[in-house]
């Protein structure tokens, strides 16, 4: 467990132990999910239990698997109506926080490696060794968690970020969005200039590609904002290291590149928010102005002066154009003090959306009934 985790959890303690307010602690149900505010008619629970819960992605017969970072585990949750069970079906991974699912199999990453778990709803207790799919991605650990999904196209695409805050690297090996067939051949690059990618998804219309990208750190508190970016095609660079957003030029690289000749992002996020994990919204239980818009969750800044995200945003789609973006769940934050981060999100089948949420170590369900 990350050492910062450790010690926040260990003055938590401490401050119970004086009589005064701490960090709630879900595993005696206490977490205050009174103080998320939600639009007229949604509500928000704790779905399930799981210790550093990070990317989610859902199975063909319903479990929903999620990925971790410090627990190095990989989990898979079953419905049993009104309870869910947890199982762990992996151990000691190397900050497993991306997973996918195709054709029965469940793909990990592991930093350098991509994992695939064969008939994995078939063998829950007993999954067995995973096959190594490939072992071609960097070994650095320094935004080493690589975020993975497959695409319309059958292709698993997955993010490799910068080794470093700002840097310039290999342009064939880090701070990009690759793809590989199913089996780890064909390995091709199909985004460029990605600083650190921790979420995607394709639109349900066009396929195209949209993904979030985190800013560099120690320009300000209000430089450069996080991004939303929309791929439509392979070999488009989106800036990094020369230019963040579509018009700041960074100090050290910057006279580099043209910005005018980079891709712009298609919406400009709340700068440090750490924008992770985002879905079109493809269900029907909320209302229809809520079909095909993105769920963004904000993980929240660790080196700003005043924090902001620790929220769930959500961005409007009109003609393949963000044309609003509004804070959808916030309550996480409070007062400067954080008692939980989201970082994933995923639609479920009958449209309720799950969050989880690697500091309460719970994955929430955000759902709706009309008021």
């Amino acid at each position: 467990m990350h050492i910062t985790k450790i010690l926040i959890r260990f003055m938590a303690a401490c401050l119970l132990c004086c009589g005064l307010p701490a960090v709630a602690d879900n595993k005696t149900g206490k977490l205050p999910l009174d103080k998320i505010k939600l639009p007229a008619g949604f509500s928000i629970e704790v779905w399930a239990e799981v210790p550093n819960a990070r990317g989610l992605t859902l199975g063909k017969k319903g479990t929903v698997f999620a990925g971790s970072a410090d627990e190095g585990n990989i989990y898979a949750i079953t419905d049993k109506g009104d309870t869910r069970e947890v199982k762990t079906i992996a151990r000691g991974l190397n900050l497993p926080i991306g997973v996918a699912f195709r054709d029965g199999a469940l793909y990990a990453s592991s930093v350098d490696r991509i994992l695939r778990f064969d008939d994995i709803e078939e063998k829950l207790d007993q999954p067995g060794k995973p096959y190594v799919v490939t072992e071609r991605f960097p070994n650095e650990k320094h935004h080493g968690g690589r975020y993975i999904g497959f695409g319309p196209d059958g292709l698993l695409y997955v993010a490799v970020g910068a080794p470093c805050n700002v840097c310039e690297t290999e342009p064939e090996k880090f701070s990009l969005i690759s793809r590989i067939n199913p089996d780890g051949s064909n390995y091709e690059v199909f985004a460029y200039g990605v600083r650190n990618s921790v979420g995607f998804d394709w639109h349900p219309e066009t396929k195209e590609l949209w993904f979030t990208d985190n800013g560099r750190d120690w320009m300000g508190d209000n430089l450069p904002p996080d991004e939303l970016n929309r791929a439509p095609k392979k070999g488009l660079h989106f800036g990094y290291p020369y230019c963040h957003s579509d018009d700041i030029l960074d100090p050290k690289y910057g006279a580099k590149r043209d910005c005018r000749k980079l891709v712009s992002p298609a919406a400009k996020l709340p700068p440090h928010a750490g924008a992770l994990g985002m879905r079109f919204y493809t269900g029907t239980m909320f209302p229809p102005q809520y079909r095909n818009s993105i769920f963004i969750a904000e993980h929240g800044s660790w080196n700003r002066r005043n924090k902001i995200g620790y929220r769930i945003e959500l961005a409007k789609i009109k003609n393949n154009k963000v044309v609003k973006q509004e804070v959808f769940a916030e309550g996480w934050l409070e007062n400067e003090k954080n008692w939980g981060r989201p970082v994933d999100v995923l639609v479920m089948s009958d449209g309720a959306l799950l969050v989880s949420d690697d500091f309460a170590d719970v994955v929430y369900r955000i759902s709706y009934k009309k008021p």
